[in-house]
């Protein structure tokens, strides 16, 4: 048993040095708001979560938002970065509804709550500045294919909702 523990402080003391170094570079994957760098990427950013966001409230009406939750309601649309590379780690759509109801015998009022996370379906490798040039100034980036496919965040919304 004390041969075990020496190794497994001998690893960790071999190991240290190199997490200590890790840690003070930073994280991997950071939120993109802090890997943008210049004026062009916020505006290409900002452009698309915008354009999104408008988007989906002009369709979810004749779409999502029929049948028992009526409400749905983007909240944010966010994509981590790898801060070395540019590669995409992940990109999701978060959505939220209720339903809500009235007890007639009291007036109480329930509410079922629903959230939803909604991944963006991009190839593996896609960067962040190949996403912003396919969808930043696009007048409608709902619709327009994402880098290295022909599917859209419509298809990815149709898959999640």
């Amino acid at each position: 048993m004390r041969c075990i523990q020496v190794l497994t402080l001998s690893a960790l003391i071999t190991l240290l040095p190199a997490t200590v170094a890790r840690a003070q570079q930073g994280p991997d994957y950071i939120d993109i708001t802090g890997y943008l760098q210049t004026d062009a990427q916020y505006e290409a950013w900002f452009n698309l979560t915008r354009g999104l966001r408008r988007g989906f409230d002009e369709i979810c009406g004749d779409t999502f938002c029929e049948g028992e939750y009526s409400n749905i309601q983007s909240l944010r649309y966010l994509c981590s970065v790898h801060r070395a590379s540019g590669r995409i780690g992940m990109c999701s759509w978060t959505f939220a509804a209720s339903h809500e109801e009235i007890a007639p015998t009291n007036g109480r009022i329930g509410v079922e709550r629903a959230f939803w996370q909604c991944r963006t379906p991009l190839p593996a490798g896609t960067t962040i500045e190949q996403l912003l040039a396919a969808l930043g100034d696009q007048e409608e980036p709902l619709y327009a294919p994402l880098p290295g496919t022909q599917r859209t965040m419509m298809d990815g919304l149709i898959d999640c909702l």
